[in-house]
Protein backbone atom coordinates (compact mmCIF):
# COMPACT_ATOMS: atom_id res chain seq x y z
CA UNK A 1 0.00 0.00 0.00
CA UNK A 2 1.45 3.54 -0.51
CA UNK A 3 0.77 5.54 2.55
CA UNK A 4 1.04 9.47 2.10
CA UNK A 5 2.74 11.86 4.81
CA UNK A 6 -0.57 12.81 7.01
CA UNK A 7 -0.92 14.96 10.14
CA UNK A 8 -2.34 13.05 13.31
CA UNK A 9 -5.68 14.69 11.86
CA UNK A 10 -5.70 13.50 8.41
CA UNK A 11 -4.70 10.52 10.00
CA UNK A 12 -7.49 10.11 12.18
CA UNK A 13 -9.91 10.94 9.13
CA UNK A 14 -8.65 8.68 6.79
CA UNK A 15 -8.82 5.80 9.39
CA UNK A 16 -12.62 6.78 9.99
CA UNK A 17 -13.69 7.26 6.23
CA UNK A 18 -11.35 4.54 4.96
CA UNK A 19 -14.09 2.32 7.36
CA UNK A 20 -16.93 3.92 6.50
CA UNK A 21 -15.69 3.40 2.90
CA UNK A 22 -15.05 -0.53 3.42
CA UNK A 23 -18.54 -0.81 5.02
CA UNK A 24 -20.21 0.65 2.32
CA UNK A 25 -18.67 -1.74 0.05
CA UNK A 26 -18.93 -4.98 2.10
CA UNK A 27 -22.60 -3.98 2.26
CA UNK A 28 -22.82 -3.99 -1.35
CA UNK A 29 -20.79 -6.63 -1.79
CA UNK A 30 -23.19 -9.01 0.32
CA UNK A 31 -26.53 -7.71 -1.21
CA UNK A 32 -25.81 -8.37 -4.33
CA UNK A 33 -23.33 -11.19 -3.94
CA UNK A 34 -21.19 -9.33 -6.46
CA UNK A 35 -17.90 -11.29 -5.07
CA UNK A 36 -17.59 -15.15 -5.14
CA UNK A 37 -14.74 -17.64 -3.90
CA UNK A 38 -12.36 -17.95 -6.92
CA UNK A 39 -13.22 -15.10 -8.46
CA UNK A 40 -10.80 -12.70 -10.94
CA UNK A 41 -11.94 -8.91 -10.59
CA UNK A 42 -10.63 -7.07 -13.38
CA UNK A 43 -10.59 -3.44 -12.11
CA UNK A 44 -10.92 -0.93 -14.48
CA UNK A 45 -8.91 1.92 -13.18
CA UNK A 46 -9.37 4.95 -15.20
CA UNK A 47 -7.05 7.22 -13.29
CA UNK A 48 -9.96 9.25 -11.40
CA UNK A 49 -10.45 9.42 -7.76
CA UNK A 50 -13.45 6.92 -7.74
CA UNK A 51 -11.58 3.99 -9.80
CA UNK A 52 -8.30 4.76 -7.55
CA UNK A 53 -10.53 4.08 -4.50
CA UNK A 54 -12.30 1.22 -6.11
CA UNK A 55 -9.17 -0.77 -6.59
CA UNK A 56 -7.98 0.52 -2.41
CA UNK A 57 -10.82 -0.20 -0.91
CA UNK A 58 -11.08 -3.85 -2.52
CA UNK A 59 -7.11 -4.93 -1.75
CA UNK A 60 -8.28 -3.82 1.89
CA UNK A 61 -11.02 -6.30 1.62
CA UNK A 62 -9.25 -8.93 0.08
CA UNK A 63 -7.06 -9.01 3.12
CA UNK A 64 -9.58 -9.98 5.43
CA UNK A 65 -12.43 -11.69 3.54
CA UNK A 66 -12.93 -15.10 3.95
CA UNK A 67 -13.13 -16.19 0.71
CA UNK A 68 -10.33 -15.95 -1.83
CA UNK A 69 -10.47 -13.88 -4.98
CA UNK A 70 -7.89 -12.14 -7.45
CA UNK A 71 -7.35 -8.36 -8.50
CA UNK A 72 -6.28 -7.56 -11.85
CA UNK A 73 -5.77 -3.70 -12.25
CA UNK A 74 -6.33 -2.48 -16.41
CA UNK A 75 -6.11 0.42 -17.23
CA UNK A 76 -6.85 1.63 -21.10
CA UNK A 77 -5.02 4.08 -22.76
CA UNK A 78 -6.93 5.92 -25.42
CA UNK A 79 -4.09 8.08 -26.63
CA UNK A 80 -5.58 11.26 -25.78
CA UNK A 81 -3.14 14.09 -26.68
CA UNK A 82 -1.07 14.60 -23.08
CA UNK A 83 -2.53 11.36 -21.49
CA UNK A 84 0.48 10.99 -18.89
CA UNK A 85 1.25 7.52 -19.82
CA UNK A 86 4.38 6.92 -16.98
CA UNK A 87 1.68 7.81 -14.10
CA UNK A 88 -0.38 4.70 -12.95
CA UNK A 89 2.52 2.16 -14.30
CA UNK A 90 4.68 4.09 -11.74
CA UNK A 91 1.54 3.79 -9.15
CA UNK A 92 0.67 0.11 -9.50
CA UNK A 93 4.21 -1.10 -9.79
CA UNK A 94 4.26 -0.06 -5.93
CA UNK A 95 0.89 -1.79 -4.60
CA UNK A 96 2.40 -5.38 -5.48
CA UNK A 97 -0.57 -6.15 -7.97
CA UNK A 98 -1.17 -7.60 -11.22
CA UNK A 99 -1.91 -4.61 -13.63
CA UNK A 100 -2.13 -4.32 -17.59
CA UNK A 101 -1.81 -1.19 -19.43
CA UNK A 102 -3.65 -1.82 -22.67
CA UNK A 103 -2.84 0.89 -25.29
CA UNK A 104 -6.31 1.54 -28.13
CA UNK A 105 -6.20 4.61 -30.20
CA UNK A 106 -10.04 4.81 -29.81
CA UNK A 107 -9.76 9.06 -29.21
CA UNK A 108 -8.73 9.28 -33.05
CA UNK A 109 -11.64 7.02 -33.56
CA UNK A 110 -14.32 9.30 -32.07
CA UNK A 111 -12.70 12.16 -33.27
CA UNK A 112 -13.24 11.36 -36.69
CA UNK A 113 -16.90 10.06 -36.12
CA UNK A 114 -18.08 12.93 -34.00
CA UNK A 115 -18.97 16.39 -35.52
CA UNK A 116 -17.28 18.73 -33.66
CA UNK A 117 -19.63 20.81 -30.75
CA UNK A 118 -21.21 17.53 -30.34
CA UNK A 119 -20.56 14.79 -27.16
CA UNK A 120 -18.53 12.38 -27.34
CA UNK A 121 -19.67 10.05 -24.31
CA UNK A 122 -21.79 8.00 -26.01
CA UNK A 123 -19.02 6.69 -29.12
CA UNK A 124 -16.31 7.08 -26.50
CA UNK A 125 -18.21 4.82 -23.70
CA UNK A 126 -19.14 2.01 -26.14
CA UNK A 127 -15.50 1.55 -27.89
CA UNK A 128 -14.21 1.51 -24.51
CA UNK A 129 -16.20 -1.02 -22.87
CA UNK A 130 -15.85 -3.38 -26.57
CA UNK A 131 -11.52 -2.55 -25.70
CA UNK A 132 -12.64 -3.85 -21.54
CA UNK A 133 -14.80 -7.11 -22.15
CA UNK A 134 -12.41 -8.26 -24.59
CA UNK A 135 -9.58 -7.57 -21.94
CA UNK A 136 -11.12 -9.60 -19.23
CA UNK A 137 -11.53 -12.33 -21.23
CA UNK A 138 -8.13 -12.44 -22.56
CA UNK A 139 -6.91 -12.57 -18.67
CA UNK A 140 -9.53 -14.98 -17.45
CA UNK A 141 -11.38 -12.55 -15.58
CA UNK A 142 -14.90 -13.68 -13.94
CA UNK A 143 -16.11 -10.08 -13.17
CA UNK A 144 -15.65 -6.66 -14.17
CA UNK A 145 -15.58 -4.07 -11.66
CA UNK A 146 -16.40 -0.48 -12.49
CA UNK A 147 -16.05 2.55 -10.27
CA UNK A 148 -19.48 4.29 -10.44
CA UNK A 149 -21.18 5.39 -7.02
CA UNK A 150 -24.16 6.08 -5.44
CA UNK A 151 -24.09 9.14 -6.94
CA UNK A 152 -23.28 8.41 -10.63
CA UNK A 153 -26.16 6.55 -10.20
CA UNK A 154 -28.89 8.61 -9.03
CA UNK A 155 -27.56 11.17 -11.89
CA UNK A 156 -27.94 8.04 -14.41
CA UNK A 157 -31.91 7.85 -13.20
CA UNK A 158 -32.72 11.65 -13.80
CA UNK A 159 -30.85 11.54 -17.01
CA UNK A 160 -32.82 8.95 -18.67
CA UNK A 161 -36.10 10.34 -16.87
CA UNK A 162 -35.74 13.66 -18.23
CA UNK A 163 -34.11 12.58 -21.52
CA UNK A 164 -34.74 8.96 -22.00
CA UNK A 165 -38.58 8.59 -20.94
CA UNK A 166 -37.53 6.07 -18.56
CA UNK A 167 -36.91 4.93 -15.25
CA UNK A 168 -33.31 3.34 -15.34
CA UNK A 169 -30.23 3.73 -13.59
CA UNK A 170 -26.95 2.23 -13.16
CA UNK A 171 -27.72 -1.39 -11.80
CA UNK A 172 -25.22 -2.82 -8.80
CA UNK A 173 -24.50 -5.91 -10.90
CA UNK A 174 -25.62 -6.98 -14.57
CA UNK A 175 -24.54 -8.73 -17.32
CA UNK A 176 -21.90 -7.13 -20.03
CA UNK A 177 -23.14 -5.86 -23.51
CA UNK A 178 -22.14 -8.59 -25.12
CA UNK A 179 -23.52 -10.85 -22.42
CA UNK A 180 -20.35 -12.70 -21.72
CA UNK A 181 -19.21 -11.14 -18.16
CA UNK A 182 -20.40 -10.09 -15.31
CA UNK A 183 -19.73 -6.37 -14.56
CA UNK A 184 -20.28 -4.73 -11.01
CA UNK A 185 -20.45 -1.57 -9.44
CA UNK A 186 -19.04 -1.78 -5.20
CA UNK A 187 -19.08 1.30 -4.95
CA UNK A 188 -22.74 1.80 -5.68
CA UNK A 189 -23.67 2.84 -1.82
CA UNK A 190 -20.18 5.03 -2.03
CA UNK A 191 -21.09 8.82 -1.08
CA UNK A 192 -19.54 11.19 -4.32
CA UNK A 193 -18.07 13.70 -1.21
CA UNK A 194 -16.42 10.62 0.73
CA UNK A 195 -14.93 9.72 -2.41
CA UNK A 196 -13.35 13.14 -3.20
CA UNK A 197 -11.83 13.48 0.82
CA UNK A 198 -10.22 9.74 -0.21
CA UNK A 199 -8.78 10.66 -3.20
CA UNK A 200 -7.18 14.25 -1.51
CA UNK A 201 -6.14 12.05 1.47
CA UNK A 202 -4.58 9.50 -0.14
CA UNK A 203 -3.42 12.14 -2.62
CA UNK A 204 -3.89 9.91 -5.75
CA UNK A 205 -2.53 10.85 -8.66
CA UNK A 206 -5.46 11.70 -10.56
CA UNK A 207 -5.54 12.41 -14.39
CA UNK A 208 -7.73 14.63 -15.88
CA UNK A 209 -10.14 12.86 -18.67
CA UNK A 210 -9.27 15.44 -21.30
CA UNK A 211 -11.94 14.23 -24.21
CA UNK A 212 -14.84 14.42 -22.25
CA UNK A 213 -14.32 16.70 -19.74
CA UNK A 214 -13.67 19.42 -21.73
CA UNK A 215 -16.74 19.50 -22.95
CA UNK A 216 -19.24 22.43 -22.19
CA UNK A 217 -22.90 22.07 -21.50
CA UNK A 218 -23.02 18.26 -20.85
CA UNK A 219 -26.63 16.93 -19.53
CA UNK A 220 -24.97 14.66 -16.51
CA UNK A 221 -23.19 17.58 -15.46
CA UNK A 222 -26.07 20.01 -15.57
CA UNK A 223 -27.90 17.32 -13.06
CA UNK A 224 -25.38 17.11 -11.09
CA UNK A 225 -25.49 21.09 -10.40
CA UNK A 226 -29.46 20.48 -9.94
CA UNK A 227 -29.25 17.43 -7.61
CA UNK A 228 -26.06 19.38 -5.84
CA UNK A 229 -28.63 23.11 -5.55
CA UNK A 230 -31.25 20.34 -4.26
CA UNK A 231 -29.26 18.55 -1.79
CA UNK A 232 -28.30 22.35 -0.22
CA UNK A 233 -32.32 23.48 -0.04
CA UNK A 234 -33.09 20.14 1.41
CA UNK A 235 -29.90 17.98 3.35
CA UNK A 236 -30.83 14.20 3.03
CA UNK A 237 -33.00 14.46 -0.57
CA UNK A 238 -30.13 12.39 -1.88
CA UNK A 239 -29.98 9.99 0.43
CA UNK A 240 -34.02 9.53 -0.21
CA UNK A 241 -33.91 9.04 -3.88
CA UNK A 242 -31.17 6.27 -3.23
CA UNK A 243 -33.37 5.01 -0.90
CA UNK A 244 -36.06 5.00 -3.43
CA UNK A 245 -34.02 3.51 -6.22
CA UNK A 246 -33.87 0.24 -3.86
CA UNK A 247 -37.91 0.90 -2.84
CA UNK A 248 -39.60 0.42 -6.04
CA UNK A 249 -43.45 0.05 -5.72
CA UNK A 250 -44.72 -1.47 -9.34
CA UNK A 251 -48.09 -1.56 -8.59
CA UNK A 252 -48.10 2.41 -7.97
CA UNK A 253 -46.22 3.38 -10.94
CA UNK A 254 -47.44 2.98 -14.67
CA UNK A 255 -45.90 0.10 -16.46
CA UNK A 256 -48.33 -2.54 -17.62
CA UNK A 257 -45.21 -4.86 -18.40
CA UNK A 258 -44.11 -4.71 -14.62
CA UNK A 259 -47.37 -5.39 -13.03
CA UNK A 260 -50.80 -6.09 -13.95
CA UNK A 261 -53.45 -3.03 -13.89
CA UNK A 262 -55.86 -4.74 -16.35
CA UNK A 263 -56.69 -7.33 -13.86
CA UNK A 264 -57.42 -5.31 -11.02
CA UNK A 265 -61.31 -5.24 -9.80
CA UNK A 266 -63.28 -4.49 -7.13
CA UNK A 267 -62.09 -8.03 -5.17
CA UNK A 268 -58.80 -7.44 -6.12
CA UNK A 269 -58.25 -5.89 -2.58
CA UNK A 270 -55.81 -3.51 -1.29
CA UNK A 271 -52.59 -3.56 -3.11
CA UNK A 272 -49.60 -1.84 -1.52
CA UNK A 273 -51.21 0.37 0.30
CA UNK A 274 -53.87 1.43 -1.77
CA UNK A 275 -54.15 5.52 -1.85
CA UNK A 276 -52.47 5.31 1.59
CA UNK A 277 -48.96 5.68 -0.05
CA UNK A 278 -50.05 9.28 -0.73
CA UNK A 279 -50.76 10.56 2.50
CA UNK A 280 -47.20 10.51 4.21
CA UNK A 281 -48.63 10.67 7.74
CA UNK A 282 -44.69 9.67 8.48
CA UNK A 283 -43.97 13.34 6.97
CA UNK A 284 -44.94 15.03 10.11
CA UNK A 285 -42.45 18.17 10.23
CA UNK A 286 -41.81 20.21 6.92
CA UNK A 287 -39.35 22.72 6.96
CA UNK A 288 -39.80 26.22 5.09
CA UNK A 289 -37.02 27.56 3.67
CA UNK A 290 -38.58 30.69 3.06
CA UNK A 291 -39.43 31.99 6.60
CA UNK A 292 -37.02 29.53 7.86
CA UNK A 293 -39.14 27.55 10.14
CA UNK A 294 -40.73 24.18 10.59
CA UNK A 295 -44.39 23.46 10.50
CA UNK A 296 -46.41 20.27 11.29
CA UNK A 297 -48.08 17.95 8.37
CA UNK A 298 -51.43 19.61 10.16
CA UNK A 299 -50.40 22.66 9.43
CA UNK A 300 -50.09 22.40 5.50
CA UNK A 301 -53.36 22.70 3.31
CA UNK A 302 -53.01 21.46 0.18
CA UNK A 303 -54.14 23.12 -2.83
CA UNK A 304 -54.27 22.80 -6.17
CA UNK A 305 -50.99 24.00 -8.52
CA UNK A 306 -51.93 25.39 -11.63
Amino acid sequence: MIYPALTSVQKTQLAKLEKRLRRNVGQAIAEYNMIEDGDKIMVCLSGGKDSYALLQVLMLLKESAPINFELVAVNLDQKQPGFPEDILPNYLSKLNIEYHIIEENTYAIVQDKIPEGKTTCSLCSRLRRAVLYKAAKNIGATKIALGHHRDDMIETLMLNMFYGGKLKAMPAKLVSDNGEHVVIRPLAFCKEPDLIQYAELKKFPIIPCNLCGSQPNLQRQNIKRMLNDWNEQSPGRIESMFTAMRNIVPSHLCDNNLFDFKSINSHSGVINGGDTIFDQEELTEITNHTDNKTYSSKEIKITEVN
